[in-house]
């Protein structure tokens, strides 16, 4: 890297080593080379140098010798092949003196030839657009945003301008400064020209104006002389007129302000009764509430105890049904049952009599024969007889088994098929209850949740309430504090009163300052009341003779003191229009206040030199650094004086919280908005009382859910022993079945015996009773026994019928009685509970009653207590109806007795000022020496005297002890024993009335002696004015060529400013909108991958337009997925590749043939590594070859060749190892 570095120019502060000459081998040399002319050193003869190699020039090191020669130069030589195929030679040798030889195709040039040649290919060294030093990165990445603007200058080329720059823009404001100090002083004597030939003018006429003046000055004073005594005189008239009426007046007022108490006192007697009420009223209705409360869990009870009661009825309907059928089938049992033994007892008798009538009668001997026959068989067959007996009991005794269990196995189905039954109605009466206890427990929740969210509600309105309280405080403070700004101190009010008073008397005055002007936003205010200064409660006025009134009739009223500013005489120094544009925080005074336009004069004298500035940093700028001969002021108060001393601190803020009337209104809208608000939210008493509704609706809800989960678990309870009951049936019908079965089986096997033991008896009677059967005629034995006994086995059959039928009836009735009685207990229970349930009701009904009695009780004394309020509220209005008439009575009066005051008050105060403006007059003529026409045996003015200590002062009035005695008599006027003769004065003007501002007389005298004085006053003469006229005339004609020459030099200055300041704006805005434009493809192309195809964002950002390269440019980088945060806060990988993508952007404007990068992948991770690998590899093009460093295998394994660079001892010098891996791609 440092040789690319030195081989192309680059300075030595960027390379490994303080000076050039370091970069001088002094290692070793091998024994066995020699060093050659250029600086290589050979080994055994053979020259190993080669392009683009570092060769060093010396001896080398003899051993035996202990000498040492190292080498004295070093050179680096670049081969370049542009486009065309062309190659050329660059070489750099550096000796170790530090002196640099440049060569280019062996052909030695400059230092400026051999950077002109490296500038023509677009290597250019001072931007270095060609390298990336291995810590340019992390440099860039962290740079300032001033440091990435020198960067794009020097790319852009518009760095070479800056010098020029800045000497031109001092020369131009140097030239602009000079052209207005000589235009200035131009216009200076062009202002003393006119004036002296102005004052040469003037001289002329002065004398006779004088004459004229005084003369109209004498009738000017007699007509106001004249009128002002007859003012007197009238106004004391009017006043002993008015005084009588003034009495009258009085004995009203106290007639009817007696009055007014009496009955201000009925009406808060009465208020305080009707209070009494209202809160008895009160009281009433937290018992109603309370009483309401408590009803509603007795209804809510009650309801739950109805649907108990109901629940309970209709559960005994279906069960006294079930009971019914019981008792019906038991009866049905008992009949059948009795009907079954009539049957057999019917069947026996009739069995008896067909026995009767069929049986056979045999003779003695043949039974005797048929016994012997019988025993002869016998004998023969006694083990099969033997056998057959003991199968036919067997048989029997299984015959009956077998009946029994199948009347158990039939009886034990019949019960199986009613206890499904009974166990589905059950399940349907436990599904009942659980619909009910789900529905139960949803309107809980309901009611839950209304209640919470009337809780919520409240306390929400009373957040509400909250927050609305402490902003009406907050602003009821912050209009107390308002208000204590506004509050006038004792001072002001009396300049107040004064300033108003002579506006009255002097049409001339004009207002005082603070109220003739208004800072044009509130952030001036401030400032504009430290501008005005001591001139805040000045008072200006039209010309300096009513500026002397004024004071004259301060000094005999003794009404304190004042400044005034008279429009006519004022004098002011413009200001220098220029200091609006030295800086934007910068303005006037005199443009930071609203005025009348007639009044400018006046605040250009009180605004004065007077600027306002931001900050105080641009207060310091205007007055130290540009020498501007102005006091700036700050926003805050703070004063830089035209001296250089500074005035600081927090002030009063009395004067500048007079304009804040805008913002006081606006607090009392938001007061009145505020007040509305809390009234219109909602009581939170009413929400209170449906909180209890609710309470109580949700107890009720809760009890009935308790009740429903007690009988659901009856239910449960009352299932689970049915179900164990069918269970139980099951089993037994499960056991019984296989006996019954087994049973069947084993009796039919034995009859299967018992007929082959039949039949061996049979054969056996056939042979012994043959012979007895043909006597008598049966063709067997078995035939006659069949006679007599097929009865037998008839009436046996037919008993064991009757026999299984009685047991099947009498069965099934001892289970329907069972089931009869069963049912007959749970009817019980029901019933039991129904009875509890009915005496609860009656005592909670009793209760409810008990309750609603009071209940109706309270209301009624309510409705009486509300009836008496009304009433009473009815007559408290018409009590205050007439209180209200009464102080009417008594404000009337009172206002005829005020205005009665204010006639008295305005004709004794005409008649004082006309007393005053009398003496006033007469003491101006004494002191002015005007000699004004006296009666004969007048007292000259020679014995009025100076201070005038007997004038009545006008407010003794209003503070005398005895108000009625002070308004007897009209004050005394003193004449001093000067009587005026008034024979001279035109009879038109004693008839014009009093003057006044719109007087006529008045204004036509007044406009008289005004044009004379004004006349008199700009022709005041001047001697010397002639003289002066020449010398400065001499002088303007030196100025006027000196300002020719500034203004050329300015317009100069500014030509060759404004032609460096383009090109270096066009040259910079040229480089960034390029950059600008690439930044954000290119950062996109380094950050996007398969999962972010979008990539990240990025962009510059010009912080001055107008002079980009005056201030910085923000460089701002958005990886993917993340939100936009500086360059600091970002990883190292973050910001690696946001400065590659800088790097590359600027590179792509005016790029160099080939780019070398050093180890730009140390901050990046495997994945990023990839990323610049395939951009690197898009952009390497013909005309554009990228040299990268890296260790990273991501880099080079994916380049077109790799070059590897080792030193070669012997040959004292580098040797480079190079591999192309185009033909293993």
């Amino acid at each position: 890297m440092d040789a690319i570095s030195f081989v192309l120019g680059i300075k030595s502060s960027h390379l490994r080593s303080a000076h050039l000459r370091d970069l001088v081998f002094r290692g070793r040399v091998l024994r066995t080379s020699k060093i050659n002319k250029d600086g290589s050193a050979t080994a055994n003869g053979f020259n190993g140098n080669a392009n683009g190699e570092l060769g060093s020039e010396g001896e080398p090191e003899a051993t035996g010798a202990h000498e040492r020669n190292d080498p004295k130069s070093a050179w680096v030589m670049a081969v370049y092949e542009d486009d065309a195929g062309d190659e050329q030679y660059w070489k750099r040798t550096i000796t170790n003196q530090g002196v640099s030889e440049y060569r280019i195709n062996n052909g030695i040039v400059t230092a400026q030839q051999y950077n002109e040649t490296l500038e023509a290919e677009n290597i250019l060294i001072k931007a270095r657009n060609f390298l990336v030093f291995q810590g340019d990165v992390e440099a860039i990445a962290s740079q300032s945003p001033r440091d990435l603007t020198r960067l794009i200058e020097q790319i852009s080329g518009s760095l070479e301008y800056k010098a020029d720059y800045e000497r031109l823009r001092e020369t131009q404001e140097e030239a602009l400064e000079n052209q207005n100090f000589t235009l200035h002083r131009r216009r200076g004597i062009n202002s003393e020209i006119k004036q002296y030939t102005d004052q040469k003018n003037e001289a002329d006429n002065y004398a006779r104006k004088a004459e004229e003046r005084d003369q109209a000055i004498v009738t000017h004073i007699l007509w106001k002389l004249y009128h002002f005594q007859q003012v007197i005189e009238q106004s004391g008239a009017e006043i002993q007129r008015h005084q009588e009426e003034l009495k009258e007046q009085r004995r009203g007022i106290v007639k009817y302000d007696n009055l007014l108490e009496e009955a201000k006192k009925n009406q808060a007697k009465f208020a305080r009764d009707i209070s009494k009420v209202e809160k008895h009223t009160k009281q009433k209705e937290r018992d109603v509430e309370a009483k309401e409360s408590g009803l509603i869990p007795i209804v809510e009870k009650i309801d739950i105890v109805s649907k108990n009661m109901t629940k309970y009825r209709t559960r005994i309907a279906p069960i006294a049904k079930a009971r019914e059928g019981h008792q019906s089938v038991v009866k049905q049992s008992a009949k059948e049952l009795k009907v079954v033994e009539k049957a057999q007892a019917q069947w026996e008798t009739e069995f008896k009599r067909l026995a009767e009538q069929e049986g056979r009668e045999l003779s003695d001997e043949d039974l005797q024969r048929y016994h012997k026959l019988k025993e002869e068989v016998s004998k023969q067959t006694s083990g099969d007889q033997i056998m057959l007996d003991r199968l036919s009991r067997q048989h029997k005794a299984d015959e009956e088994t077998v009946k029994s269990l199948k009347s158990k196995v039939d009886t034990l189905e019949w019960q199986e098929t009613k206890l499904q039954d009974e166990l589905q109605e059950m399940n349907e009466r436990k599904e009942n209850v659980n619909s009910q206890v789900k529905h139960t427990t949803t309107d809980i929740n309901a009611k839950k949740k209304a209640y919470n969210e009337h809780t919520s509600e409240r306390l929400r309105l009373a957040q509400v309430r909250t927050e609305k309280d402490e902003k009406l405080q907050e602003v009821l403070a912050k209009l107390l504090d308002a208000e204590d700004g506004k509050k006038q101190t004792e001072k002001d009010v009396r300049l107040r009163t004064v300033v108003a008073d002579m506006k009255r008397v002097f049409p001339g005055v004009k207002g005082r300052v603070s109220e003739l002007c208004k800072p044009v936003e509130k952030r001036y205010q401030t400032a504009v009341s430290m501008v005005l200064g001591r001139n805040f409660d000045a008072i200006i006025v039209q010309n300096e003779k009513t500026a002397i009134e004024c004071i004259e009739y301060l000094r005999e009223q003794r009404r304190g003191q004042a400044t005034f500013i008279p429009l006519d005489t004022i004098q002011f120094t413009s200001l220098n229009s220029n200091i609006k544009g030295q800086h934007r925080g910068c303005r006037l005074a005199l443009d930071t206040i609203d005025y009348e336009r007639a009044l400018e004069r006046a605040f250009s004298y009180v605004c004065g030199n007077a600027v306002i500035c931001d900050d105080l940093s641009v207060a310091k700028m205007i007055c130290w650094d540009k020498r501007n001969d102005v006091k700036a002021v700050t926003l805050d108060g703070t004063i830089i004086h035209k001296g250089g001393n500074m005035t600081g601190g927090q002030g009063s803020r009395t004067e500048s919280r007079r304009w804040e009337e805008t913002e006081v209104e606006n607090l009392r809208k938001l007061q009145d908005k505020l007040i509305s608000e809390l009234t219109a939210l909602p009581e939170s008493r009413r929400g209170a009382s449906e909180e209890e509704i609710l309470q109580g609706e949700l107890t009720g809800l809760e009890q009935k859910l308790v009740y429903l989960r007690e009988e659901m678990r009856a239910h449960e309870r009352n299932l689970s022993s049915k179900q164990k009951e069918v269970a139980h049936n099951r089993r037994e019908l499960e056991a019984a079945r296989p006996k019954y079965e087994q049973k069947s089986r084993e009796l039919e096997n034995l009859e299967g015996s018992l007929r082959e033991y039949e039949d061996a008896v049979s054969n056996v009677q056939d042979q012994v009773f043959a012979d007895f059967c043909r006597s008598l005629g049966y063709s067997s034995i078995r035939s006659y026994q069949a006679q007599q006994g097929s009865l037998q086995q008839e009436g046996a059959q037919k008993k064991l019928e009757f026999s299984t039928q009685r047991r099947r009836l009498e069965s099934r009735l001892s289970y329907e009685e069972q089931q009869s009685r069963e049912t007959e207990s749970r009817i019980k229970v029901l019933e039991d509970r129904t009875r509890q349930d009915e005496a609860l009701k009656k005592e909670l009904q009793r209760q409810q009653e008990s309750l609603q009695s009071e209940l109706d009780s309270l209301m009624v004394e309510l409705d009486q207590l509300n009836k008496q309020l009304d009433q009473m509220k009815t007559e408290q209005t018409q009590r205050g109806e007439k209180v209200t008439e009464q102080r009417r009575e008594v404000q009337k009066r009172g206002k005829s007795l005020e205005g009665t005051m204010k006639i008295i008050s305005g004709l004794e105060n005409d008649r004082q000022l006309n007393g005053s403006s009398r003496y006033t007059l007469l003491r101006r003529c004494k002191l002015e020496d005007i000699n004004i026409p006296l009666e004969e045996g007048s007292r000259s003015l020679d014995h009025l005297p100076l201070d005038d200590v007997s004038q009545a002062d006008p407010s003794i009035m209003d503070t005398d002890e005895d108000p009625e005695a002070s308004t007897l008599r009209p004050s005394n006027v003193q004449d001093y024993g000067i009587r005026i003769d008034y024979d001279d004065l035109d009879e038109d003007l004693r008839e014009a009335s009093i003057p006044s501002d719109d007087d006529k007389a008045d204004g036509e005298l007044q406009d008289r002696i005004k044009a004379l004085n004004n006349e008199l006053e700009t022709m005041a003469p001047n001697m010397r004015a002639f003289e002066r006229l020449g010398v400065v005339q001499d002088r303007l004609k030196t100025t006027d060529k000196d300002f020719e020459d500034a203004r050329k030099r300015a317009r100069r200055a500014k030509d060759d400013f404004q032609e460096v300041r383009e090109k270096r704006f066009e040259l910079f805005n040229k480089a960034f909108s390029h950059i600008s434009e690439q930044i954000g493809p290119i950062y996109k192309d380094l950050t996007r991958d398969a999962s972010l195809p979008m990539g990240g964002q990025a962009y510059l950002d010009m912080e001055d337009s107008d002079e980009p390269y005056l201030d910085g440019i923000k460089y701002h980088a958005m990886p993917p997925l993340k939100r936009f945060r500086d360059m600091e806060h970002l990883s190292g990988g973050e910001k690696t590749m946001a400065a590659l993508a800088l790097l590359f952007a600027v590179h792509s404007y005016q790029p160099s043939p080939f780019f070398v990068l050093d180890e730009i992948d140390a901050a990046l991770d495997n994945a990023n590594v990839a990323k610049i690998a395939n951009y690197i590899r898009d952009h390497a093009r013909p005309g554009m070859q990228f040299i990268v460093i890296s260790l990273k295998t991501g880099l080079f394994q994916n380049s077109e060749g790799l070059v590897g660079i080792y030193r070669d001892q012997s040959a004292n010098s580098s040797k480079s190892l190079t591999l192309d891996l185009r033909k293993y791609q």
